[in-house]
């Protein structure tokens, strides 16, 4: 199918478009970007330099796609973007591309991202994740598979988040946030495993969901310390790919990990 291309937008002449391209007015598609097939672009999106999509994307009306990182260590040059497929990228939400352009800014494929959303540079978001309303997330985070950010979450320089956990509406952290588990409050503290996205859309059996509960339980609610509970763990809990994913995400953390509600009080 032909594309559609409103004579009101601009293109530049580097720009690599696929096939099935709609391209709202007033919409500016900037030097060396490449759009794969069947992608929606709505009126006044601007989809900056160097900025590589995927195919069947959406991205709605004044999102900035590739604006300059708002970051000191930036100092010029090329930064880029690589966003996969099937991503909806609601209003006004701005992704900054990478602080050079031996990175990137990079999505994966099925995310939606809701408006006024704010990606810094350098993030990695994974697949299948939900950011929330007006959400920030700052540079060099990182996004694991299946994750909820809730409307204005705040996640500050280099957080992890692991997958399927939820993030609660209004929460600000500048530690890790494990996988599988809800996030909640402010201080955000652990809220507990997040058990009806992980029984019923995952499809984790009562036994899986039951060790990652004994897993958290070491963790936070014993008296020990995180270096003995990792040991406990591997003593204690039948071993599975969700708890090496767990033991694995504590002992990888640089930040440190967000903690139980009973220390925050």
């Amino acid at each position: 199918m032909a594309n559609q291309i409103s004579p009101l937008a601009s293109i530049a002449a580097s720009a690599q478009l696929g096939e099935n391209i709609k391209v709202g007015p007033f919409a500016v598609i900037g030097e060396n970007v490449v759009i794969g097939n069947n992608c929606d672009i709505h009126a006044h999106v601007s989809i900056l330099p160097r900025t590589t999509i995927g195919s069947d994307n959406r991205i709605f009306e004044n999102a900035v796609v590739g604006a300059e990182p708002q970051s000191f260590r930036y100092k010029g040059g090329d930064s880029r973007i690589v966003i996969g497929n099937g991503n909806t990228i609601r209003e006004n939400v701005v992704i900054s591309g990478s602080l050079d352009a031996d990175h990137a800014t990079t999505i994966g494929d099925e995310n939606f991202i809701m408006d006024g959303a704010h990606i810094c540079h350098d993030v990695q978001i994974g697949n299948h994740c939900v950011v929330g309303i007006h959400s920030q997330i700052s540079g060099d985070c990182l996004i694991e598979d299946h994750v909820i950010l809730s409307s204005a979450v705040i996640l500050q320089h280099k957080v992890r988040v692991g997958r399927y956990s939820l993030v609660q509406n209004g929460c600000r952290t500048r530690k890790d946030i494990p996988p599988y588990i809800i996030l909640g409050g402010n201080p955000a503290t652990y809220h507990g495993v997040n058990a009806d996205i992980l029984s019923q859309y995952v499809g984790l059996s009562e036994k899986i969901l039951r060790h990652i509960s004994n897993t958290y339980r070491l963790i936070y609610m014993g008296n020990f310390s995180l270096e003995d509970a990792l040991i406990r763990v591997g003593q204690q809990i039948p071993q599975s790919e969700e708890i090496d994913n767990i033991v694995n995400f504590f002992k990888g953390s640089e930040r440190g990990i967000v903690r139980r509600i009973k220390e925050e009080e």
